[in-house]
């Protein structure tokens, strides 16, 4: 596909914001916000997904000079948001101060349908769903910052194992073993829970 006569290239647009011509960076900002967005609207609490994107775009600008154009500059730009995200879950574990609360729709239904495959754990119709939350937030923050990425990178979005490591730019053999143990770890911490204990 052509670029349109009148828009400029990314690759055009970020050798302009290189030479230092940085009003140029809104353009990229523009074309490439609701991307990056959806991404983090995926992985990090509502709360803070206008922040957290607003890091990408700033970590982005900051390594533009490191872009080879060895892929597409959305490919690039992707793998710095997921690594922002990943970055976010490290130094709220370090912390432990984020309230694990914002679930997507994305992960409560994943969990239901886990859950409802699981015979120990049976939830009543009306509360299901809202256990299935509380569920997902509480073993998700047991797991690493590592764990939690790839588990949500290849099960809950359902990336191949090479996608994956590519936007985490880990090695594809790190991103298998990991995986399997996120989901064995997980597993684990479900099969755990009293089927009508509360999740502290």
């Amino acid at each position: 596909m052509q670029n349109h006569p009148s828009r400029p290239s990314d690759s055009e647009i970020i050798r302009r914001i290189i030479d230092g011509d940085v009003n140029s960076f809104e353009y990229l900002l523009k074309k490439y916000q609701d991307h990056v967005l959806r991404i983090v609207t995926k992985h990090i609490p509502y709360n803070e997904v206008e922040e957290m994107a607003q890091e990408a775009f700033v970590k982005a600008y900051q390594a533009l000079p490191g872009f080879r154009e060895q892929g597409s500059f959305k490919q690039w730009l992707s793998a710095i948001t997921v690594r922002t995200c990943y970055d976010f879950w490290r130094k709220q574990y370090r912390s432990r101060e984020l309230p694990m609360s914002n679930l997507s729709k994305r992960h409560r239904d994943w969990l239901e349908k886990t859950l409802s495959s699981e015979s120990d754990l049976s939830f009543s119709e009306e509360s299901r769903a809202k256990e299935a939350g509380e569920l997902l937030d509480w073993a998700l923050s047991k797991l690493s910052a590592r764990d939690r990425m790839v588990l949500e990178l290849v099960y809950l979005e359902g990336l191949s194992v090479k996608e994956a490591a590519g936007l985490l730019g880990w090695s594809v053999s790190n991103v298998k073993v990991r995986s399997f143990r996120s989901r064995k770890k997980l597993k684990t911490l479900l099969k755990g829970v009293q089927p009508k204990g509360r999740v502290r």
